[in-house]
Parts: structure tokens; sequence; C-alpha cells
């Protein structure tokens, strides 16, 4: 099983804390970089697409992703153009996780309706594809650059009916470490693994000043015995040293 890392929560007063945190953590050996997305919870992400375009620009091998991105409250094409960027930045290390989103409020900000997320989600996707795959939608053309058209791996964050979808659809799944129990997950890949799907990610492992690292080792653990392609951890403020949880993955 590989492992990942969640950029930030980073020191706001230290303009080049998420650079350096990008560094680090490909030097100790960390396989991926993601960036989460969340507004008007009581405290503030930086921008997924301006982490990773920071990331990109310090690092040189591991994988960019989002994890993950509420389409429905982009326009397509905007996520299309920033997406064509970043593969371009980056060398074609991106990967765009997205999903319909699930807090009422990140829809109240962009005054989006909540309760249509699903149905929006689905006509956004198929757009976004039609900007990837043709690089023009109803006569209008954005020429991506020949390198990357066809757009970045698509992977989907989502639970339920959803994880079917994911392993149909697109080239891999992510699901929330943060809001699902081991067990739950280890159920829920078997289902992703019958309808064929291929990898499999477990997101959002939250590392924080209570964080035991014999516990997290048997997580991890099981987590791989389970199945899962990659775990991503989030280190909060006095959480383990990155170093130090690198150790616990043999790979």
């Amino acid at each position: 099983m590989r492992l990942g890392a969640l950029l930030g929560p980073v020191n706001s007063s230290d303009a080049g804390s998420l650079a350096n945190q990008a560094r680090l953590l490909e030097q100790e050996g960390y396989a991926s970089l993601w960036s989460a997305q969340a507004m008007g919870r009581g405290f503030m992400l930086t921008d997924p697409f301006i982490t990773l375009a920071i990331a990109a620009a310090v690092t040189n091998k591991v994988e960019l992703g989002t994890a993950i991105l509420q389409l429905p409250l982009y326009d397509p094409v905007d996520i299309a153009l920033k997406s064509f960027s970043l593969m371009q930045a980056s060398g074609n290390r991106l990967l765009l996780g997205v999903g319909a989103g699930s807090t009422s409020v990140d829809f109240h900000l962009h005054e989006k309706v909540f309760e249509e997320r699903f149905g929006k989600f689905n006509d956004d996707l198929e757009t976004l594809r039609q900007w990837f795959t043709a690089g023009e939608v109803d006569g209008k053309s954005i020429s991506p650059w020949k390198e990357v058209q066809g757009g970045p791996p698509l992977v989907y964050g989502t639970w339920g009916k959803g994880v079917a979808r994911a392993a149909k659809e697109f080239n891999a799944w992510i699901a929330s470490g943060m809001y699902r129990s081991v067990e739950q997950l280890t159920e829920t890949i078997k289902d992703y693994r019958e309808a064929g799907g291929k990898r499999a990610i477990v997101s959002t492992i939250v590392l924080n000043a209570e964080t035991d690292l014999g516990e997290l080792n048997e997580r991890l653990t099981r987590y791989s015995e389970a199945g899962f392609d990659d775990a991503l951890v989030m280190f909060s403020p006095g959480g383990p040293a990155p170093s130090d949880v690198r150790k616990l993955i043999k790979t």
C-alpha cells in the first residue's frame, strides 16, 4: 500500500509553509500529495488548485491530487483550464478527485442549491469529460496542448450506490477514513472490487497530538489487508512526525 498525505493546515503567517511541507513529504518518501476543498466551516483551506500548483513547483515525482473537488460548485470549463494547466506544470502528475459534495454551507456560499447537487454533478461531469477529450464543447474550443489533451485520471469520492459507479466509470475510488470505520471500509471495498474497480484510496486519516503510532500502524495494516492501494494521512498541529508515520508503511 502506498502512503500519501493531504497538504495543510498551514501556518498562515509563513508564506513558504505549503512549499516546505510538500518538499519535505516528497523527501520522506510519500507517494502522493493531495489537497482538500472546504469552505465556511470555521477554518480556511488554501484553494486546491493553488495548493497543488505550489506543490508541483517544488516536487518532481509525487502524484498530485484533489481529494476531493466539489464539482457542482464550479464551471466545468474552468476546471478543464485549471486541470490542463496543472498537468502541464507538474509533468502530468495530476489526479482529479471529484464528488457531488456533502456539506450544505459550501453550496450556500456559492449560491448553489444543495439539494440539486447530484443532478448538477452528473451534468457537469459529462461536460467536463467533453472538455478533456475533445477540448471543445458546442463549437467552443479551449485548444489544449496536445501533451495534456484527454485530461487527468478522474477519481470519484463517493459512498453507497456511488461505489459501483466509481468502479465502472472512473480511474479510482476515494473513500473517507474520517467518516467511515475500518469495518465499513473493509466491507465496501469488496463491492468495489466485485464491480470491477481498480485503484482504491482511503483518505483523510487525521493525525493529531493524540495519535498513537501503534494504533495507527494497526489501522493502516487493516486497510492494506482489506485491499486499499493508497492511504492518505492529514497532519494536524502536534501530530506525529511525517518520518515516523512513513516508517509504518514498508513499501
